[in-house]
């Protein structure tokens, strides 16, 4: 029996083994272009601090943009991926190629993984010295 599966279980693994690959890609992917970006607006965080802006202001700020990002990427994702379903169809047992909770599950993990990605530079943001981000101009 186990002989007669094993060679759907060995894609099975090394799909996840990409999969996960691909997710922590994703995740150093985000975090990097958020810190760029945060670096990149770094006179504009200081002056909104100076201005009066609280840190889960500026937090706030910098989640939203990666979360918006996120969400479009999550959104063409789905879109892609419920158009390539029958190439997968094959390889799925006891679910079907477009389960509803299976493409729910992904996107929001996508989600918590891009905001959780997004959160160390915004983090770093929100505790910006107004003066210091000032004065590097």
């Amino acid at each position: 029996m186990s002989d007669s599966v094993a060679s759907q279980r060995f894609s099975m693994i090394l799909l996840m083994v990409f999969a996960v690959l691909a997710l922590l890609l994703a995740a150093v992917g985000i975090y990097g272009v958020i810190s760029y970006v945060v670096g990149q607006r770094g006179h504009e965080i200081g002056i909104r601090m100076a201005l009066g802006a609280q840190p889960q202001d500026i937090l706030r700020l910098i989640l939203g943009g990666g979360g918006k990002l996120a969400g479009i990427g999550v959104v063409l994702g789905l879109a892609a991926a419920l158009g390539l379903t029958r190439l997968m169809a094959s390889l799925l047992y006891g679910i079907g190629p477009t389960d509803p909770l299976t493409f729910a599950g992904v996107a929001l993990l996508l989600m918590l993984v891009a905001l959780a990605a997004a959160y160390i530079p915004a983090r770093r943001a929100a505790n910006l010295n107004p003066m210091a981000a000032l004065r590097d101009e």
